[in-house]
């Protein structure tokens, strides 16, 4: 019937977008890693320069003293370590008690009410900023580990390389099952949307900026300048902000590098908490751009939901050639997951979640951007932001 005629001709159509969203998305993300550094581990003491390693902790419990005493263990000379507990209710403040007896490097700041117009992580770093000693800032969040050359090392590659800022990649663990088939797939989005490393890197490129907010070191003469993070008072997603602030700014140099080897995170632990994290600063993250949004959903669902219905429709109607091209589409998005990941050193056998990923992803999106345009907000640890462009405060 002519009906069934306009059905199968649209399936077909979408096979070959499907198909041809593929093509594209590999193309793109096999270069995004071009430009990629790494930061050599040294060893031994060195002549540094003073270095304050500041930790925001909100409810971090569960992983405060770990991040803690790995810091304390830094082969420097000179350096401090200053955790601001920022109103903390699961009893992250009495850990750090504890760890703070006799430990002349670990001073523990108690964290003022957040004042309007501010966001939580900025105030916190903002607090121990105030009582930083430091030529250097390292802004490290509390769910890291970090090996004892790892300060040392990232001093010495900004020295080496003449840097004003660097930020690493670091080693994703990741244990529960939810973690392992998204958290992959939305880390390297947020590169392909951002622009390759080599992009990134080129200081003379303003429109491509990135930054990792679980480790930042910076110079205090940069900071200073760029006017902290009291320019940042507002801002979901800060580590970004900081980075495009930086590259507009012109006059100093920020490197994104791997420390993969030499710093390691726990960001969630499960697919609740990745859904939750990544919601709060998706909307923002893209610039509150809608047609951005929306034309992103549509390649992740032709990445991922549409091919897998394709397929189950050609195997089960016995249509070869239409799940052919589905499985294709599939296998192209799960090779490029498998190169990257392989690149960055993590499992490349989570590439096979890639479409879970993917549809995972979309989700996420839409769910941040209708929390935001319906008033509701996002919320984050415990306190409520509008999750808006410039209007994030609770």
């Amino acid at each position: 019937m002519a009906g069934d005629s306009v059905s199968e001709r649209a399936l077909d159509f979408l096979g070959h977008l499907s198909a041809l969203a593929a093509l594209a998305f590999a193309g793109r993300g096999a270069t995004l890693l071009d430009g990629w550094m790494q930061v050599a581990p040294v060893h031994g003491e060195l002549d540094l320069p003073l270095l304050s390693i500041i930790v925001p902790a909100r409810n971090e419990a569960r992983t405060i003293a770990r991040c803690v005493i790995s810091l304390l263990a830094q082969d420097l000379q000179r350096f401090e370590v200053i955790v601001v507990d920022d109103c903390s209710v699961d009893g992250t403040g009495a850990i750090l008690e504890e760890l703070a007896r006799d430990q002349p490097r670990l001073r523990v700041i108690t964290g003022e009410p957040l004042p309007d117009g501010w966001v939580g992580k900025p105030w916190a770093l903002e607090q121990g900023v105030r009582a930083a000693r430091g030529e250097w800032f390292l802004f490290t969040d509390a769910d890291t580990w970090h090996a004892p050359n790892a300060s040392a090392s990232s001093l010495c590659f900004v020295r080496e390389h003449r840097l004003d800022a660097l930020s690493l990649w670091v080693y994703q663990e990741m244990e529960s099952w939810g973690e392992r088939a998204v958290l992959p797939t939305i880390l390297g989005l947020v590169l392909f949307a951002t622009g390759s490393l080599r992009q990134v890197n080129d200081p003379r490129d303003v429109e491509h900026a990135l930054a990792n907010g679980q480790y930042i070191l910076t110079s205090r003469a940069c900071y200073d300048a760029l006017g902290g993070h009291a320019a940042l008072r507002g801002e979901l997603v800060e580590d970004v902000a900081f980075a495009r602030r930086l590259k507009t700014d012109g006059r100093f140099r920020l490197v994104i590098a791997d420390g993969a080897t030499l710093v390691r995170v726990r960001m969630y632990r499960s697919l609740r908490d990745v859904w939750g994290g990544f919601t709060k600063n998706t909307y923002v993250g893209a610039g509150g751009d809608l047609r951005a949004l929306g034309g992103a959903a549509l390649l992740l669902s032709l990445l991922s939901i549409v091919p897998v219905g394709l397929a189950v429709d050609g195997l089960i109607r016995r249509r070869p050639f239409r799940a052919l091209e589905a499985f294709a589409s599939l296998g192209g998005t799960i090779a490029l997951q498998a190169y990257l990941l392989r690149r960055i050193g993590i499992r490349s056998s989570l590439a096979l979640f890639a479409p879970v990923g993917c549809a995972a992803s979309a989700g996420i999106l839409l769910t941040s951007t209708v929390s935001v345009l319906s008033g509701r907000g996002v919320d984050w640890r415990g306190r409520r932001y509008t999750g808006r462009i410039n209007g994030s405060q609770p």
